[in-house]
């Protein structure tokens, strides 16, 4: 399918703005923005990051002014529009409702033209201005062209044309295109959209990424699609710790975020480093001194008691000073998150670790399937949802049967990660995380990955995916990921589903 092209609108107002200064939002008591500064201006792509938890959605509803912000300033120009994660689907809401939305404003200045027309034919008074004024606003909106282009956006997203189709009768998914698409599609100064690729397929997601670089407006997206961030961010705020506890804001793109991000890593473990040794050593310094004190400054056997009593004073301000200076040193640095431990990964060269022949599964994987698996193997599964690819990784997991065929029952040394993440109080991608990690730690011979970047933070998906290239273990991978996709393209792949 060619994906349509959303026609750029004239270009925003130049003086449309959002800008928030020293924001900072605490939930249940809880910090979760503190000194957030943020500017979003006509021609901005900004690019907003993070772990889950961080902060990301309650600052674009702080920016959209849905949330009072506990302390800071918002400031806002222009027209505004935010495509969220969770649409409502109240009784009598429609997609003609998100369709009225998105075009309310070009209709309300074709209407104050036609007004101001009439007005001029009549000769009133200030006509002339007041058609100039009505003119110019219609032409900068291109209302003439509101409705075409939000049905351009709605094909684009693969979302529900009906304008009839009552929002509770859709899916999720469907109700997010939907909104999405309106977002898109109407004369908007100004755009808020978070997580805006879930549930988009390749064509949408295509479609999506000329739509902001095309948008002449300002665009912030919070985001963990690495091929979005790539394609269309130009800034990136970055809302994990920092060693001030402050937003780090990183310019260069996607590349310049993990550059930049990298570097005051390793110079935050390295401050911290530095000032927990001195502080060794101070302590050190204070023991030393006053051993010194029990028995290092008694002189020889045989000297005089004058001697020992002028001794006596230096040291005890030898420990005194030492005392001083270690109370004196503070570690002012927190300690830096802890980093994803990747064990090296071993397996016997030549062995089979898993084997399937004419492998199917009734109503989940309809094609026979025959793979063998030795260590060091590399495969990418690939294909649309419902081919099988899971259903593939249970199979050679030994968590489900197969319909027909034959497979070797997986060796003990396998790691299995599937899409459901186990039930903790954590986020999900704090879960997804800390599962990883317990596979890992059983040392596996054979990885089986069913998509395994979701929920994951995009610094923790590059290391991943170096480590699955680099470790000498089997590794299976099934994912939808673009930038995962392209990042293993030199491996075997198998496609299911007959793409």
């Amino acid at each position: 399918m060619q994906t349509p092209v959303l026609t750029p609108s004239p270009s925003a107002g130049a003086t449309a703005h959002l800008r928030a200064r020293g924001l900072e939002v605490a939930v249940a008591g809880r910090p979760v923005l503190t000194g957030v500064d943020v500017t979003v201006s006509a021609g901005s792509r900004l690019a907003v990051v993070g772990e889950n938890g961080r902060g990301k959605t309650t600052l674009v509803r702080a920016l959209a002014g849905e949330l009072e912000p506990d302390a800071g300033e918002v400031t806002r120009a222009g027209s505004l529009a935010v495509a969220r994660q969770v649409i409502d689907a109240a009784d009598g809401l429609t997609v003609r409702t998100l369709v009225a939305e998105a075009v309310a404003e070009p209709l309300a200045a074709l209407a104050a033209l036609d007004d101001a027309t009439t007005r001029l034919a009549d000769d009133e008074p200030g006509a002339d201005d007041a058609y100039a004024a009505a003119l110019e606003a219609a032409v900068r909106l291109d209302a003439w062209d509101a409705e075409r282009r939000v049905d351009v956006a709605l094909a684009g997203l693969d979302a529900c044309t009906d304008r009839d189709r009552p929002l509770a009768t859709l899916s999720v998914g469907q109700r997010s295109r939907v909104r999405l698409a309106c977002v898109l599609g109407g004369a908007y100064d100004l755009l808020l959209l978070d997580e805006p690729t879930n549930h988009l397929d390749a064509d949408g997601l295509a479609f999506l990424e000329g739509a902001v670089r095309d948008h002449r407006g300002g665009v912030l997206v919070v985001s963990h699609d690495r091929a979005l961030l790539r394609a269309v961010a130009e800034e990136i705020l970055d809302l994990d710790p920092t060693m001030d506890g402050r937003p780090r804001l990183f310019s260069g793109g996607y590349d310049g975020w993990r550059a930049g991000r990298r570097t005051e890593r390793e110079r935050w473990q390295q401050t911290y480093d530095a000032q927990r040794a001195e502080h060794a050593r101070l302590s050190e310094a204070v023991d030393q001194a006053r051993s010194r004190l029990g028995s290092g400054w008694r002189p020889d056997k045989g000297t005089g008691k004058h001697q020992r009593q002028s001794h006596a004073p230096g040291v005890v301000q030898q420990v005194r000073r030492a005392r001083e200076r270690l109370e004196a040193h503070r570690v002012t640095a927190p300690r830096p998150p802890a980093t994803m431990s990747w064990p090296t990964l071993t397996a016997r060269p030549g062995r089979v670790l898993a084997r399937a022949e004419g492998v199917t599964v009734a109503e989940r994987l309809d094609e026979e399937v025959d793979l063998r698996l030795e260590a060091g193997d590399k495969l990418l599964v690939t294909g649309p949802n419902g081919a099988g690819k899971s259903t593939l990784l249970a199979v050679l997991a030994g968590t489900l049967a197969p319909t027909t065929g034959e497979v070797r029952p997986p060796v003990d040394q396998t790691a299995y990660l599937g899409q459901e993440t186990p039930v903790t109080a954590r986020s999900a991608g704090q879960a997804r995380r800390r599962h990883l990690e317990r596979l890992l730690a059983q040392r596996p011979e054979l990885l089986l990955l069913d998509e395994p970047t979701n929920h994951l933070a995009a610094p923790l998906v590059d290391e991943l995916t170096a480590f699955v290239r680099e470790t000498s273990a089997a590794v299976v991978v099934a994912t939808h990921d673009r930038q995962l996709l392209a990042d293993l393209a030199d491996w075997p792949v198998l496609r299911l589903g007959g793409r």
